[in-house]
């Protein structure tokens, strides 16, 4: 296991009874020059920049979307998947919410986050190895698919995990068509910029709570408000088989789905070899490793 230590704490937050707007200390890009092609290009860097997110339609066939399927069907009908603690249920219907560390139950969904399509962006942005901070699935099915609030990422990785700085980026694959109707990720363009400090001490195992209802590191009403009003809101769409790319710090959540359709995505979050994960900022114990990996930070291969 390798050891963590303190750092300083360069994005305080849940320490104050006032929110507050940090200037963001780190780069977007932390790459300079041209950008690789396939499928990353110089205008795509430019609005990863800005932005705090890209987004890429159809970057998987529909014929690699149905495998990721059938995997996925295999591993949901595992009775040791559902019940082994790294599958989270909805609060009231019992439905699956996520799975976790879906690249370590899978060799599919592991040759997946090693795919050069993914691997050529992250590794390019982050100019660095990455490894897998956390990986799952999100189902939030027609009718009854519950919201995810505003939230940064970053906030809560940093908080609760040890992430030090903002080198870290997700990738959102789309397993079913993302629309209007059927609950898509909104961001809000340009909110990487600032970290928004949140209100409110951290509870013990508050995972436990927060991967059903986020509740605690969640930004205030006030400062969501006044960055939609500068920024506006965003919601990418398009066929299964797209991908999003996003920078930790982007504030985004999701509405429910009271549409007849599904929803449902595949999250790898990429994390640079020297971004490891440090103490927890909040000063409670790690949370567990299917949520946020400590233990082991070996540069993914490529494929």
């Amino acid at each position: 296991m390798i050891t963590t230590a303190v750092q300083e704490d360069l994005y305080p937050s849940r320490t104050s009874s006032q929110p507050e707007w940090i200037p963001r200390k780190d780069p977007v890009v932390h790459s300079e020059g041209r950008a690789p092609s396939t499928p990353l290009t110089s205008e795509l860097v430019a609005d990863f920049e800005r932005d705090g997110f890209i987004s890429i339609p159809s970057l998987f066939s529909e014929e690699e979307v149905d495998a990721y399927w059938t995997e996925l069907k295999r591993l949901s009908s595992k009775r040791e998947i559902r019940e082994n603690g790294s599958t989270i249920t909805e609060p009231e219907s019992g439905d699956v919410r996520s799975i976790f560390n879906i690249d370590r139950v899978s060799e599919v969904y592991n040759r997946l986050a090693r795919d050069p399509r993914l691997q050529n962006v992250v590794r390019y942005l982050l100019n660095d190895d990455v490894y897998i901070h956390q990986s799952r699935v999100n189902f939030k099915p027609g009718f009854r698919g519950k919201e995810f609030y505003w939230h940064s990422d970053f906030e809560t990785w940093h908080v609760e995990d040890g992430m030090p700085r903002m080198r870290c980026i997700s990738a959102s694959i789309a397993l079913t068509e993302n629309n209007e109707f059927n609950g898509p990720l909104m961001l809000i363009p340009g909110s990487h910029k600032q970290f928004i400090s949140c209100v409110g001490e951290t509870p013990a195992d508050n995972y436990k709570s927060s991967l059903k209802k986020q509740e605690v590191g969640v930004p205030d009403e006030s400062s969501i408000t006044r960055m939609a009003d500068e920024y506006g809101i965003r919601a990418p769409k398009g066929p299964a088989g797209s991908v999003t790319f996003f920078e930790c710090n982007t504030l985004h959540g999701s509405s429910g789905n009271i549409s007849p359709y599904p929803r449902s995505n595949v999250f790898f979050v990429f994390n640079a070899v020297s971004n490891a994960l440090v103490d927890p900022f909040c000063g409670r114990d790690p949370r567990p490793e299917h949520i946020a990996n400590r233990t082991d930070f070996t540069p993914l291969k490529p494929l």
